[in-house]
Protein backbone atom coordinates (compact mmCIF):
# COMPACT_ATOMS: atom_id res chain seq x y z
CA UNK A 1 0.00 0.00 0.00
CA UNK A 2 1.21 3.78 -1.10
CA UNK A 3 1.40 6.03 1.70
CA UNK A 4 -1.50 8.92 1.86
CA UNK A 5 -1.26 12.51 2.33
CA UNK A 6 -3.81 14.76 3.60
CA UNK A 7 -4.53 18.60 5.40
CA UNK A 8 -7.13 18.73 7.99
CA UNK A 9 -8.29 22.46 7.55
CA UNK A 10 -8.50 23.13 11.33
CA UNK A 11 -10.85 26.61 10.46
CA UNK A 12 -13.36 24.24 8.57
CA UNK A 13 -13.13 21.87 11.21
CA UNK A 14 -13.37 24.49 14.22
CA UNK A 15 -17.03 26.05 11.70
CA UNK A 16 -18.31 22.47 11.87
CA UNK A 17 -17.77 21.83 15.07
CA UNK A 18 -19.48 24.72 16.16
CA UNK A 19 -22.57 24.08 13.85
CA UNK A 20 -22.71 20.69 15.36
CA UNK A 21 -22.33 22.09 18.72
CA UNK A 22 -25.67 24.24 17.99
CA UNK A 23 -27.51 21.35 16.32
CA UNK A 24 -26.98 19.13 18.87
CA UNK A 25 -27.99 21.84 21.97
CA UNK A 26 -24.63 22.11 23.28
CA UNK A 27 -22.71 25.01 24.70
CA UNK A 28 -18.96 25.22 24.68
CA UNK A 29 -19.63 24.97 28.91
CA UNK A 30 -21.42 21.93 27.93
CA UNK A 31 -18.77 20.55 26.21
CA UNK A 32 -16.19 21.24 28.87
CA UNK A 33 -18.25 19.39 31.26
CA UNK A 34 -18.96 16.60 29.49
CA UNK A 35 -14.76 16.33 28.47
CA UNK A 36 -13.96 16.57 32.02
CA UNK A 37 -11.62 20.55 31.18
CA UNK A 38 -10.89 23.24 34.00
CA UNK A 39 -11.55 25.87 31.53
CA UNK A 40 -13.02 25.96 27.95
CA UNK A 41 -10.30 27.75 26.12
CA UNK A 42 -8.90 24.13 23.96
CA UNK A 43 -12.18 23.81 23.12
CA UNK A 44 -12.47 27.78 21.70
CA UNK A 45 -9.25 27.00 19.83
CA UNK A 46 -10.89 24.23 18.17
CA UNK A 47 -14.30 26.52 17.23
CA UNK A 48 -11.35 29.25 15.77
CA UNK A 49 -9.22 26.85 14.51
CA UNK A 50 -6.11 27.72 16.23
CA UNK A 51 -5.75 23.62 17.17
CA UNK A 52 -7.03 20.54 16.13
CA UNK A 53 -9.02 17.92 19.39
CA UNK A 54 -6.11 15.07 20.32
CA UNK A 55 -7.74 11.78 19.13
CA UNK A 56 -9.09 10.99 22.74
CA UNK A 57 -11.37 14.23 22.05
CA UNK A 58 -12.09 13.04 18.59
CA UNK A 59 -13.29 10.44 19.97
CA UNK A 60 -15.32 11.49 23.36
CA UNK A 61 -17.24 14.37 21.13
CA UNK A 62 -18.31 11.49 18.29
CA UNK A 63 -20.04 9.99 21.07
CA UNK A 64 -21.50 13.47 22.63
CA UNK A 65 -22.57 14.68 19.22
CA UNK A 66 -23.83 11.16 17.84
CA UNK A 67 -21.43 11.07 14.60
CA UNK A 68 -18.13 9.78 13.25
CA UNK A 69 -14.44 11.15 13.47
CA UNK A 70 -14.92 11.60 9.57
CA UNK A 71 -17.46 13.73 9.44
CA UNK A 72 -15.85 16.05 12.62
CA UNK A 73 -12.93 16.51 10.53
CA UNK A 74 -12.77 18.49 7.43
CA UNK A 75 -10.12 17.60 4.97
CA UNK A 76 -9.08 20.25 2.32
CA UNK A 77 -9.29 18.81 -1.34
CA UNK A 78 -9.14 14.66 -1.63
CA UNK A 79 -6.65 12.16 0.12
CA UNK A 80 -3.40 12.46 -2.57
CA UNK A 81 -0.91 9.32 -2.43
CA UNK A 82 2.50 10.68 -1.30
CA UNK A 83 3.95 8.53 -4.71
CA UNK A 84 2.33 11.04 -7.28
CA UNK A 85 3.71 14.30 -4.70
CA UNK A 86 7.21 12.78 -4.72
CA UNK A 87 7.92 11.63 -8.20
CA UNK A 88 6.32 15.16 -9.74
CA UNK A 89 8.75 16.61 -6.92
CA UNK A 90 11.71 15.68 -8.61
Amino acid sequence: MKPMYISINSEKTGANLKSLFKNNGYSVRDIQSVMGFENPQSIYKWLSGRSLPSLDNLVILSKVLHTTIEDILVVDGDVVFLFFIRNNLR
